[in-house]
């Protein structure tokens, strides 16, 4: 028996649980309990881009009218059909919200394996990998947490800035971000702030709510913080790049309007203010592009190799993850849950955007 959380693909307030029989496992196969998941407003973007960037595609419902929102972390094997994969192994990696999950291993190596199921292979291959945790350098037991809650954030993250240096900020010398206490984007700003005192540093505007102005700036990553209603200070004359992790169709069109030909670039990254979505059509400026981390990483594997990529990730991860944990000013709290009422209520908190950007909930499904 099986328990799925799935929620309506055209009005995510609507969910439930569904229960359903196992799937049978065929030669080949491995069956997963999910220990443990990561929930954050990543999980929020997933679902209001479900079918625009394919993620509804992952683990679907058989059902067109549902989606089942993934989301990273945990899972043991419980049964396997597989050489090379045995029970009671753990894996890091995309899962979906439900008790279990059945994989069609690929590619299977020490490090750990590729899903390779019919649905899936048209799917971008960095959301279909799964890394053995007893092997994986970056696998700390006791940051199990702090690793699903950041660590996929992060990585786009790096790529955002990696991306902007790689196209010399479109000659921009400022970067504005929008949702600025969301961990995406002072993940981006902690990468763009570690070139402070270098050739290629840019100034670094975050753009959030009145209520986290004080949070966000305490990261000390941003050059300057300002509330959504103070936007129409931002430099007029100065030319910028907009990395909107919120989503906002309102502060992205006032944005534009304020900045007009100052504006050198502008990306779509996330939808935290998910009710709020609206289209780049008719805007002043430059349009709109949606940046896809997947398209980053082929190109930097292609310029450094799958090691190189990996080596530099981990060493810009390491930096990030000292800060998040500095004992007296920490940017994260890890908020345990339990069970399904408690993923449940946490998806509709974030939801409600009622979750502070200081919380990072992760909820244990199975010991």
């Amino acid at each position: 028996m099986t328990n799925t959380f799935v929620v309506d693909r055209h009005d995510l307030h609507r969910t439930r649980w569904v229960a359903g029989a196992a799937t049978p496992l065929d030669d080949g196969g491995v069956r997963l309990t999910i220990n443990a998941v990561a929930l954050t407003s990543n999980n929020i973007t997933y679902a209001t881009f479900g079918d625009a960037m394919g993620y509804w595609s992952f683990f679907p419902t058989g059902d067109v009218a549902t989606g089942c929102v993934p989301a990273w972390g945990y899972a043991t094997v419980a049964e396997s059909r597989c050489d090379g994969i045995q029970v009671g192994e753990r894996f890091y990696g995309f899962l979906p919200m439900a008790t279990e999950v059945v994989m069609h291993p690929v590619k299977v190596q020490d490090s750990g394996f590729v899903d390779g199921a019919a649905h899936r292979r048209e799917l971008h291959p960095v959301y279909n990998q799964y890394l053995r945790c007893s092997v994986d350098p970056g696998y700390r037991a006791a940051g199990e947490a702090e690793q699903a809650l950041l660590r996929p954030l992060f990585t786009t993250s790096f790529l955002i800035d990696d991306m902007l240096a790689d196209n010399d900020f479109f000659g921009a010398r400022t970067v504005v971000l929008s949702s600025a206490s969301s961990k995406t984007a002072y993940g981006t700003a902690f990468c763009l702030a570690q070139r402070r005192g270098h050739g290629n540093a840019r100034r670094v505007v975050g753009l959030t709510s009145p209520g986290n102005v004080e949070f966000t700036q305490g990261l000390g990553c941003y050059d300057e913080v300002l509330s959504y209603d103070e936007l129409i200070r931002l430099p007029s004359q100065t030319t910028t790049v907009y990395v909107d992790f919120s989503g906002s169709a309102a502060v992205r069109r006032e944005l534009h309007s304020h900045l007009g030909d100052a504006l050198a670039y502008s990306c779509s990254v996330g939808g935290t203010h998910w009710d709020a979505l609206g289209s780049g059509k008719g805007l002043p400026g430059v349009r709109p592009v949606l940046f896809f981390a997947p398209a980053q990483i082929k190109k930097r594997v292609g310029d450094w190799g799958a090691a190189g990529l990996q080596q530099r990730l981990a060493d810009a991860w390491s930096a990030f993850i000292a800060s998040v944990n500095n004992a007296q000013r920490p940017w994260l709290v890890v908020v345990p849950g339990r069970g399904p009422k408690a993923l449940e209520s946490t998806y509709a908190a974030l939801l409600a955007g009622t979750v502070t950007p200081l919380e990072g909930h992760f909820i244990t499904l199975a010991d």
